[in-house]
Parts: C-alpha cells; structure tokens; sequence
C-alpha cells in the first residue's frame, strides 16, 4: 500500500513539474511590471506581517508569471513554493459556479428553475414560506437569496423576497451545493473533480481535504504572525472550503478568459452583471439599499467592476486566516490570483493588484480591509511592537478625529484578548468607551473584557450601561442575567 501511494505522489509531482515548465517562461522579470512586484512584494509582505504568499499573473489568456514568497509557517520557516496550497475561502464560489453552469448547458439544471423543484423535501425544514419557491441558480449565483452569510446557530430564513436585491451569502451557496449533489447523485467533490478539476489539469485542488495536503498546505497566521493549527477539514462547502494553489488557480481562470468548457452564451451570462450591490452594505439582509453602486455589480459568481466601457471580474476570499484576491479582465484575456495565509494578507492586496493590473481595483473600497499604510493598521502594529500606551500616545490625533474608527480599536481589543493580554485589552477598550459614549457595542466590549478578567462589578457596570444604550442588545441582557445569578 506504501509503494502504491509514492508512486501515486511521484506521478502528481510529475505531472506539477510538466505543467510548471510547459506554463511559466523561464525569464519573465523582463516585464517592468512583474519585476517590480518581485521587488515590492516582500516589502509589503514585511510591512504587514503577513508570513507567505502565492501569486500568479495571466496575459493574453494564458499564465504569464507566477511567484512564491514567504513561509508557509513561521514556527518551522518552510518556504512557499509552487506545490503549497492554500485555503481559496470564497474563492471557492466563481469555481462552483463555472460547475454550475457547466451542468446548464448539459441540461442537468436550469438557471431560472426553482431549486425547490429538484429537491424531495423544502430545503428549509418546518417553514412555510412561500418565498423559497422563488430562489433559483441565478438567484443564489447573485447572491439574491435573502438568506444571510451564515446562519450561524439560528434556523435558516428567508430575510427579504428573493431577487429583490444584493446581500452576500455562503448560505445560498450552501443551498444550490444540495441541489446539485441531488441532481448528479455525487458528492460535490466529486462533482467538482468531474467538471472542473480533471479536464482542466487541476492536480491540487480539493474541496475535502486530501492525505497529500498533510504536508503541502500552508498554516494560517494571526494578524501578528503567529501559527495556528493546520486546519483538515473533511466537510465540503461549495462557498469556501476549496483547497488549492496558485497554479491550479491560474488554469481555471484560462479556462474562463478563453471560454474553455461553456458555451459563448452561458459564458455571456457569467460575465453579464444581475443586480448592482448596496455601496455602503456586502451583507445587507436587514436593510434597503439607499442607492446602489454604478460601478460595483454581482454576476453568476462573480463581482464585476465596470468602469466606463471595461468590465472586470473579481472576487475576494477571507476564511480568517487566509485572505486571497481575484481580477481578471475578459476583454484584455488578463487575470492576476494572490493567495496569502495571514489575517493581514488583504492588507496589502490594493497594492499588490494596482501594480500587477496597471490600475486601481475599486471593489477594495467596498469590501473593507485596512490597508497596510492606514492610520488603523498603523496603530494597531504600533501597539504590538512598542506597546499599547505607546501607540495611543503616537497616534492620539487619528484616534480623535475619528481617522482611526471605532470598529478597528474593537478588534484590537479583541486582538489582545486573544493573546492573553487582558490589561491591554481594558485599556484599548476603555479607550474605545471615551471615545465613543453612545456605543452600544463599545461598552458591551468593555464589559466582555472585564468578565475574562474577572472583574465582575465592572463587568455587570458596562453591560448595562451598553443595554441602555440598546435595548435590544440581547447579548447584555443575557450576560448581565447570568453575572447577577447567584452561584450554585
């Protein structure tokens, strides 16, 4: 049995080394552009902490340049390399959805039929809703569902009337993976190894985990390079489980900036935008949009960005620590994939893509991550490396002004929580309090801090305060009925 699977292994790494030489030139720093990134990235990298990094550059609709930097953990300092895999996140979705549509034009599933039809119970138990007939492929390839991200611990539900407008969810993604797993009678991996990842030479992705990624997959890091454990997970989720790399990455999008596997119509239709997105909401179940985008749109699994008469597609992928980032550019055959294993790897995607894509990606501003030179970033790496009063005294002005928002002191705090750092959390969080005194969630942050510190009088002191600010805070008002319960 050993000698089967080293063969096996011997075969794959064959076949990678083929691929590798037969797709990348052997000298393509010529290129002003990529000989920059080769010269920035590390720079970027060091600035935001972010321990490894995958990228690969398509032009004229085939792979032109692809690069390893970093390691794929910092406790061991294993190097990146071409074979290292990544988590894609919502990476995983345009994969899913070119599957979808593959099986559109075999006539398995249509793109306007209710998903409700095809399965042999109501996909939402104990609900009546008449609304869940309404949800189709094209409804959840858009995210128009209704359904929020992820349910979380709540029943799932149906927010708003499905197609009315955008809101992000995992969910839908969740629900379509159902309905095609009852129309093929596979498991969706196998689905997908059938559609996608055999025809196209995709040797290295998975969307359950797989024994040779025992020790080819990169570790997530903490927005302070820290290790956390490797993650095997054998549960398939057609929105964010794909495993993969740079390189297999790089084939799929060839696929698409060719037409590979679809017919011209279908294709057409991935590309057409279905609904324009809130400018101010991605996750956007519990309100109307006051306006919508004129530049930022949801296709069939893919974002699309149209500025004046050039049309984008993109999507971004965070699974916490894994961060990862698509463009690719159907008219110019153009594509650029960066898969990063850091909380911060987001952090420098705006100037990784600027200089790779020659322009601004305006869908950064609308997913909202710090970048790596903000006041936010700035301070919360300031509080880190030189301490908390120190960076509250660097960078008192921002914090003022409101340059530095509420939500990133939040996160620092709870980014010192994490570390075991409960008097630095306090400080940073009291902090966040005077700044911000009518903040419900501020003050509900204090008090969590308080508690994991032990301070039950202060604890029970921001609860309140918080649940006066809102009434509805049911979080407060469960933990303030538990602090005040007597002890058994």
């Amino acid at each position: 049995m050993k000698l089967c699977l080293s063969l096996r292994s011997l075969a794959v790494l064959c076949c990678s080394l083929f691929l590798s030489a037969s797709l990348y030139p052997q000298n393509p720093v010529s290129d002003p552009s990529t000989a920059q990134l080769e010269k920035d990235i590390p720079e970027l990298m060091h600035q935001a902490d972010v321990p490894g990094l995958a990228i690969a550059v398509l032009r004229h609709g085939k792979s032109f340049w692809q690069r390893d930097f970093g390691v794929k953990n910092t406790t061991t300092n294993e190097p990146v390399t071409d074979y290292t895999i990544f988590e894609a996140a919502s990476l995983s979705k345009p994969v899913f959805a070119y599957a979808v549509l593959k099986l559109v034009d075999q006539g398995k599933l249509s793109l306007d039929a209710p998903l409700s039809t095809y399965l042999p119970k109501p996909y939402i138990d104990n609900n009546n809703d008449d609304r869940l007939a309404e949800i189709t492929a094209r409804i959840v390839l858009s995210h128009r569902t209704g359904f929020r991200n992820w349910r979380n611990d709540e029943a799932l539900k149906i927010y708003f009337t499905p197609g009315e407008r955008f809101s992000y969810s995992g969910e839908g993604y969740v629900y379509l993976q159902t309905v095609v797993e009852q129309i093929t009678g596979k498991p969706l991996n196998d689905v997908m190894n059938e559609l996608v990842f055999t025809p196209l030479g995709m040797t290295s992705s998975s969307y359950a985990w797989r024994s040779d990624f025992d020790a080819r997959t990169a570790y997530g890091h903490d927005a302070d390079a820290i290790a956390g454990n490797l993650r095997k997970d054998d549960h398939t989720n057609a929105a964010a489980s794909l495993n993969t790399t740079a390189h297999d990455y790089a084939l799929f999008l060839a696929a698409v900036l060719n037409g590979n596997g679809l017919r011209p119509s279908t294709l057409r239709e991935m590309e057409t935008p279905q609904i324009a997105v809130d400018p101010e909401c991605t996750n956007c179940t519990d309100r109307s949009p006051k306006q919508l985008s004129k530049n930022i749109f949801w296709g069939l699994g893919w974002g699309i960005e149209q500025n004046g008469t050039s049309k984008t597609l993109w999507h971004w992928g965070d699974n916490g620590a894994f961060k990862c980032f698509v463009v690719a550019n159907p008219a110019r055959k153009s594509a650029v994939v960066m898969f990063t294993n850091s909380e911060n790897g987001l952090a420098i995607a705006p100037a990784v893509f600027r200089e790779a894509t020659g322009s601004a990606t305006l869908a950064f501003t609308w997913v909202k991550y710090d970048a790596y030179n903000s006041d936010a970033f700035r301070f919360a790496k300031f509080a880190h490396d030189s301490g908390v009063d120190a960076a509250i005294q660097q960078f008192d002005a921002p914090l003022k002004s409101g340059a530095i928002p509420e939500s990133a002191i939040n996160s620092l705090g709870y980014r010192l929580l994490r570390q075991k750092r409960p008097p630095d959390a306090i400080r940073i969080l009291q902090l966040n309090v005077d700044l911000h005194p009518q903040s419900a969630n501020a003050a509900d942050s204090l008090a969590e801090a308080y508690m994991d510190s032990g301070d039950k009088t202060l604890a029970i002191q921001f609860y309140e305060k918080s649940l006066a600010l809102d009434p509805k805070n049911s979080n407060a008002a469960s933990q303030l009925k538990r602090l005040k319960s007597p002890t058994p």
